[in-house]
């Protein structure tokens, strides 16, 4: 790995807004009387309950086990009773419900018998893995990943570079930059462990150069750290989107994830800095992942600030927590103004992927009702995945989604760069994740297809042995009962010829 910086193409410098939510020390949101626990937190499949309504649990007791291999457990955030395992609305753009556990806390935010993993570096990974994700851990820089996926290389790849995701590069979220201020030590925990974990010695802790208080408490904690000695801190330009897994490889590295392909082919695992936390908690402490930070800010928000929410939290309380000026009913976004979403209930509960509620921004892409294309290639220039967001914009208008796939649809990380600077106002990012919902959608019929057509193949060709079984048991039948009748006729015939032998 070069010690030179290099850089990726497009990209944006935004008008960073983070200091409405860092004049606070990260501050505890009160306990909610309800907590709803979509069971769907996280890419893969979606937990299935292990407790029935009426039951009573406590605080990190595990409420629903992984169902597949890309999944992971849902722990309750806080001691109550299970009033209902329902379909809920959850924090989605399309204003789905989905299976949620409702708990009733009782107040009292019992704890389970906490059991860390004693002496982590004397277990297998495997081991670590397993209890990694037992703990319910996912990437927590958005996407929702389970972590303990990432730890597990597999015997064909060999992991050279950990890369930790300090960068946060959404102008409002601060969530990580004041993990990273007030609590190092645990992020440096969660690095020895996936390290160790990874078979990997060299780690670099990416961080934007606008995170100055960040920077300094990282390098105070890692100097403290002799065990570390193989990790460092680099300080990238501050350019939107840097913290795109993809992009902030090629900066670190100068080296390009190719299409189709993922780090770990270039030998690099990347983390986010609050999965380092989580994961340290986890194996140090014995706490699974049931809360995290989430910053409230933007121009309605009267104490913008950054909350550690229990999951399952209901929005509205989180809202009215940090004194916003938000009305009844008025749209806010969650996440940050350039990848987030408009949402208009805030009874939505705070999950796994929740790292930013906004209400209120000042330099959000565009809104207003979109024009004609006026083909002036602003997209292409700052789309950071080399990208035509032009011709992908006519072809998934058109559902031309054959031809979507010719121009690299997948490529794109969905930063929402062409929308914002459109003049024409085009909602690009929405045509795009159309035209990959609208793919995936007929790659599941077309799998379905394939697999009811294999199933009658193979039921065919069951049906066809079978008849050839019966008939050639039937045949069988036919021989011995003819070789029978022969063999009795001539016993027949030789007692006749033996009698008129005699007489």
């Amino acid at each position: 790995m070069t010690d030179i910086l290099s850089s990726f193409t497009g990209g944006l410098v935004l008008d960073g807004q983070k200091r409405r939510s860092t004049q606070t020390a990260i501050q505890q949101s009160p306990l909610s009387k309800i907590l709803i626990l979509p069971l769907q937190q996280h890419i893969g499949g979606a937990s299935i309950p292990i407790v029935s309504v009426g039951d009573h649990v406590l605080k990190g007791q595990k409420i629903a086990r992984a169902d597949g291999h890309v999944s992971v457990y849902l722990h309750a955030p806080s001691s109550g009773t299970i009033t209902a395992i329902d379909q809920q609305p959850i924090p989605h753009p399309s204003g789905l419900s989905a299976l949620c556990i409702s708990i009733e806390t009782d107040g009292k935010d019992t704890w389970i018998t906490r059991e860390p993993l004693e002496n982590y570096a004397t277990h297998p990974s495997h081991d670590l893995r397993q209890f990694i994700r037992e703990a319910g851990i996912v990437g927590l820089g958005g996407a929702g990943f389970p972590s303990f996926i990432k730890l597990n290389p597999g015997i064909h790849h060999t992991v050279e570079t950990l890369i930790i995701n300090g960068v946060e590069c959404e102008p409002y979220i601060t969530c990580d930059d004041m993990l990273m201020r007030e609590r190092a030590e645990g992020i440096l925990d969660g690095i020895e462990i996936m390290q160790y974990a990874l078979s990997v010695a060299n780690c670099v802790i990416a961080i934007e150069d606008n995170k100055s208080e960040a920077i300094t408490a990282m390098k105070l904690a890692l100097a403290a750290r002799p065990s570390l000695e193989n990790t460092k801190i680099v300080s990238i330009p501050t350019r939107y989107p840097a913290g795109s897994e993809k992009q902030l490889i090629q900066v670190i590295t100068g080296k390009q994830v190719p299409s189709n392909g993922l780090p770990i082919d270039l030998g690099i695992v990347c983390h986010n800095i609050g999965t380092s936390y989580a994961i340290g908690r986890a194996i140090n402490l014995g706490e699974p992942l049931i809360s995290r930070i989430v910053t409230v800010t933007g121009t309605d928000v009267k104490h913008a600030g950054n909350f550690e929410t229990l999951f399952g939290t209901p929005m509205h309380e989180l809202l009215s927590f940090a004194k916003t000026k938000r009305q009844t009913g008025e749209p806010f976004i969650l996440g940050g103004p350039m990848m987030g979403y408009n949402l208009s209930g805030d009874n939505l509960p705070i999950t796994k992927t929740a790292n930013c509620i906004l209400v209120g921004v000042d330099n959000a892409a565009p809104k207003n009702q979109a024009l004609p294309c006026i083909r002036c290639g602003e997209c292409a220039t700052v789309c950071p995945a080399g990208l035509l967001p032009q011709q992908l914009y006519w072809h998934s208008r058109a559902k031309e989604l054959d031809k979507t796939d010719e121009y690299h649809l997948f490529d794109c990380i969905e930063c929402g760069c062409c929308s914002y600077v459109c003049p024409s106002k085009i909602p690009l990012v929405h045509y795009f994740r159309f035209a990959k919902t609208e793919i995936m959608n007929q790659q599941q019929e077309q799998q379905k297809s394939d697999n009811a057509r294999v199933r009658y193949d193979n039921r065919q060709h069951r049906q066809e042995l079978e008849t050839k079984e019966k008939a050639e048991r039937q045949r069988q039948r036919k021989a011995a009962l003819a070789a029978t009748k022969a063999a009795k006729e001539k016993e027949q015939a030789k007692e006749a010829d033996d009698k008129q032998e005699n007489q």
